[in-house]
């Protein structure tokens, strides 16, 4: 027996009977352990325990669980069915709570558990326990459209709950507030809470009316709501905006150093007007490069404590949902000031580096300056220069053509630079909803990402580390962007699958690299089996977060990493440049680094949250458009691939990333089992084999546009491959079965039946890489 598992069966026993006392020989009549080596043994696991204050010991010299180990918190996960799971520990698995236990938390709640029933050693599942409060409510404000139906309780009216998360509830509107009329979406406060009494429902005042059901608009207005995303700016916030200038005057020039004669152009796409970074670069003689980075400067109009920085805190990003904008800062910054137009005079910081041929910035200044733009670029336009050589876009910017060239030829040697060390680059494909005047989706078009995308998320890359680097090595209070080492049990989890599939991996799950990760790819790049590989590896990797620490950026393989050139759009870059400022002006010292010490981890703890928030109502936005697109096309015929194999089911991506499901209810040619070390479905009778990557042509048969679920059906399922994954035994009765639900206890957290649910969970994980690999690539996404 290992001491780990020993240890474990150990403090099992202390949590099954929290309130006993046990001495050692009755643990070990308990573990059925005995005799002097493990009676050694069981002495050295419990003075392990008593060192991490799990166990502790009493007067008489037993042992018993730790009392303030009794009460677990963590956030509740809730299912259709009635049971959930809470998230208490990074590192141990989620606790089972059935339904009977879950005092009726609502999925997101943070509650108190205790573990009823532990992990047996050696198995999957978790511990089951039983949440003993709920100490923190997600939900405390809820947004749909009100009705009247001869189903009210006695109450005003009922508001429809469309977030797929707590649809399953009916909410009540009682007479105490405000009177709303049929077909008006409203927001209500909550005031009553599922509980013993009404299970199944909530009851709310309604509190404002945001508009009418047939509004153009109004399905995206209330994901907005739902996420408690800030949709209008405060009348004083306007004027505070409106208050500043448009223009910079004569005493806003002193200090800064004038780059007006440089050719500096913004090269965004052709949409943006929100234009926050503008790029020059040239040979030097020594055949280096000088590449200059020059971000507006929206610290200068974005005073400390003042309305207009409360505000862009409390939105924390810009938000981007289909057809508009949810700005951070009111458009007469955003679109006037603080933009760098082509032809204006303007405010920025600039990051003006000298990098050599081998991708290394050995030189570089960071110092506010004066700028105008020569030329406002689009990503076409460049890359009709750059990738097609197109003559006539060439001659119309002729001037700039060479610079550009020389622009091409950097990015190259910091792309290489960058995957030498070990960079991890997911070039996933992302979507482009286009929609009528009404809001409706009439099309989806994949964004190519082409030699100007490539080119500028290089240079702001570059600032980025330079900048972070420069204020590490200074150790003075800062904002870094960090993308932490992933946990050693995903990666060798990782590792094992990858195996299970003929991929054999070198390298230390205890101490692995960007570079090994990279490799990985590079082995299954152009296979069939290269997205399964992508996604399982997403799945592995810690999200991208803001810190007050310099912790690295495991994605990117950067030592040193933060976000300086988006300040238009992301608060933690606007508090980078009012650092920049402050150090500059008054030095670097003990006094000087008091100032912003102690407020720091709040700022990147609060905006990481706020980030998580617009990242959601954007996945949201995307999903119900994707679905309402698919709404128009019931009953057509789709290529696509298998994204990902769950027990439930097949969720199928086409080529426009709609994804749906193959519900296993739905696949009516045999019976098919579930093979987790493959991550494949296969048919008991038939072997046929469904599996990640794998072409695949697909019916639409429903779509639940509320739901954003997309339901579709396997065409000619008899053309499936097969294979010989199955084990040769007889099948046991709990595996999948046409038409089972396969739904037993705790395995469901990761494979969810209710078909939004899993959607959602599924989609969670695969669109993650926005925060996974956070660096770069999300500037570009971020300024259609």
């Amino acid at each position: 027996m290992q001491d780990n598992d020993l240890k474990n069966e150990i403090e099992n026993v202390l949590r099954t009977y929290p309130d006993n006392v046990f001495t050692v020989e009755k643990i070990a009549d308990v573990i059925r352990s005995h005799g002097s080596a493990a009676f050694k043994l069981i002495v050295q696991e419990l003075a392990a325990l008593e060192r991490e204050n799990i166990a502790v010991v009493t007067d008489e010299g037993k042992f018993k669980l730790n009392p303030d180990k009794q009460k677990l918190s963590g956030i509740f996960h809730a299912n259709d069915k009635g049971f959930g799971f809470v998230a208490y520990d990074d590192e141990a698995p989620d606790a089972y709570i059935a339904p009977d236990n879950t005092m009726n938390a609502l999925n997101g709640d943070t509650v108190d558990m205790t573990i009823v029933r532990p992990a047996q050693p050696g198995s999957d599942r978790g511990p089951e326990g039983k949440v003993t409060a709920i100490t923190d409510r997600k939900y405390t404000r809820v947004v749909g459209p009100f009705s009247k139906t001869d189903d009210d309780k006695g109450y005003f009216g009922q508001l429809t709950l469309n977030d797929k998360k707590i649809a399953k509830y009916k909410f009540y509107i009682n007479d105490v507030g405000l009177k709303p009329t049929p077909g008006e979406v409203i927001t209500a406060q909550i005031v009553e809470y599922p509980n013993a009494k009404h299970p199944d429902y909530m009851v709310g005042i309604a509190d404002e009316v945001i508009g009418s059901v047939d509004d153009p608009g109004i399905d995206i207005l209330q994901i907005v709501y739902a996420h408690d995303i800030p949709a209008e700016f405060p009348e004083d916030v306007l004027q505070a905006a409106d208050a500043i200038p448009d223009h910079v005057t004569e005493a806003e020039k002193v200090g800064r150093e004038d780059i007006t004669d440089q050719d500096l152009v913004t090269i965004d796409g052709e949409s943006s007007k929100d234009l926050d970074d503008a790029v020059t670069a040239w040979k030097l003689p020594n055949g280096n490069f000088h590449l200059g980075v020059h971000i507006a400067d929206v610290s200068h109009y974005v005073k400390p404590d003042s309305l207009l920085d409360k505000e862009a805190f409390r939105r924390g990003t810009s938000v981007y949902l289909t057809d508009r904008v949810i700005p951070m800062l009111p458009r007469r910054l955003s679109n006037g000031i603080c933009s760098l137009n082509e032809g204006e005079l303007r405010l920025c910081m600039s990051c003006e580096m000298e990098i050599d041929q081998s991708g290394n910035v050995i030189n570089h200044r960071i110092h506010p300056s004066l700028m105008r733009s020569t030329a406002r670029m689009t990503y076409t336009a460049v890359n009709k220069i750059l990738e097609s050589h197109d003559e006539k876009t060439m001659e119309h910017y002729k001037k700039l053509v060479p610079m550009f060239e020389v622009m091409g030829q950097l990015h190259k040697i910091l792309y290489k630079h960058r995957k030498a060390r070990g960079a991890i680059d997911f070039d996933d494909n992302e979507a482009e909803i286009i929609v009528d005047e009404k809001g409706h989706p009439i099309d989806i078009k994949l964004r190519i990402r082409g030699l100007a995308e490539r080119m500028i998320e290089s240079f702001m890359l570059a600032a980025n580390e330079t900048v972070a680097k420069h204020y590490s090595d200074k150790h003075v209070p800062f904002i870094y962007r960090v993308h932490e080492t992933p946990d050693a049990d995903r990666i060798r989890t990782f590792f094992q699958t990858l195996t299970a599939f003929g991929i054999n991996v070198k390298g230390d799950p205890e101490h692995v690299t960007p570079k090994t990760l990279q490799n990985v790819l590079k082995k299954v790049a152009g296979k069939p089996e290269e997205m399964m590989v992508s996604v399982m590896l997403l799945r592995s990797l810690k999200q991208a977060r803001y810190a007050d620490q310099s912790l690295g950026h495991f994605g990117l393989a950067a030592p040193y990493y933060t976000h300086f050139t988006s300040p238009i759009r992301r608060y933690p870059d606007t508090m980078v440049h009012r650092l920049i400022h402050y150090y500059e002006d008054n030095g670097i010292n003990n006094e000087t680094k008091k100032k912003y010490g102690n407020v720091l981890d709040e700022i990147a703890t609060t905006t990481s949250e706020y980030e998580r928030r617009a990242v959601d109502a954007e996945r949201d936005t995307d999903s119900m458009k994707k679905a309402e697109y698919m709404n128009d096309h019931i009953g057509e015929e789709f290529d696509g691939v298998v994204s990902s194999v769950m027990k439930f089911g097949l969720f199928v991506e086409l080529p426009n990333t709609v994804e749906g499901l193959v519900h296993i209810s739905r696949m009516n040619d045999d019976y098919y089992q579930y093979v987790e070390q493959f991550m494949a479905l296969v048919g008991r009778n038939t072997r046929r084999t469904y599996k990640m990557g794998q072409p695949i042509r697909v019916k639409v048969v429903n779509v639940d546009v509320k739901q954003s679920a997309v339901d579709f059906d396997v065409v000619d399922p008899e053309k499936t491959p097969q294979s010989n994954m199955l084990p040769k035994r007889s099948y046991s009765h709990d595996s999948n079965r046409r038409g089972g639900n396969n739904n037993h206890g705790h395995s469901n957290f990761h494979s969810n039946n209710n078909h939004g649910n899993a959607n959602n969970r599924h989609g969670n994980n695969r669109n993650s890489r926005g925060n996974n690999h956070g660096g770069g690539s999300n500037h570009n996404r971020n300024k259609r």
